[in-house]
């Protein structure tokens, strides 16, 4: 079982970026999918996760820049990340929720220049 993410790249602050995550159509049948990121020297934390019936969640860091969607018909999550900041510099990685061990992929790298 894999998930594959791109979308990442070097932006300037104020900028944006679309993260996209392609994964198994029984995936995104079943489960609830997040983006997770990862920043040097700190702990994985969940960004924004959207429910099988598109329910949306996001970190209060993100909220109203950050949007979350699925098209499970093309077995995709997206993340849609305007008006980024220098803190949203991380590895961004897409995973069920909660998240299983074996699902997390290599990530993509988000940096945001200041």
């Amino acid at each position: 079982v894999q998930l594959v993410e791109s979308g990442g790249g070097l932006v300037e602050a104020g900028g944006s970026l679309r993260l996209s995550c392609v994964g198994s159509a029984i995936i995104f049948r079943i489960f609830d999918m997040g983006w997770y990121r990862q920043a040097p020297g700190k702990q994985r934390e969940l960004v924004a996760n959207v429910s099988t019936d598109v329910r949306t969640h996001y970190l209060e860091s993100v909220k109203g820049r950050f949007t979350i969607y699925r098209d499970n018909a093309k077995n995709t999550v997206y993340l849609q990340m305007n008006s980024l900041k220098p803190e949203d510099t991380a590895v961004y990685y897409c995973n069920v929720v909660p998240p299983f061990s074996t699902y997390w992929g290599q990530g993509t790298q988000v940096t945001v220049s200041s």
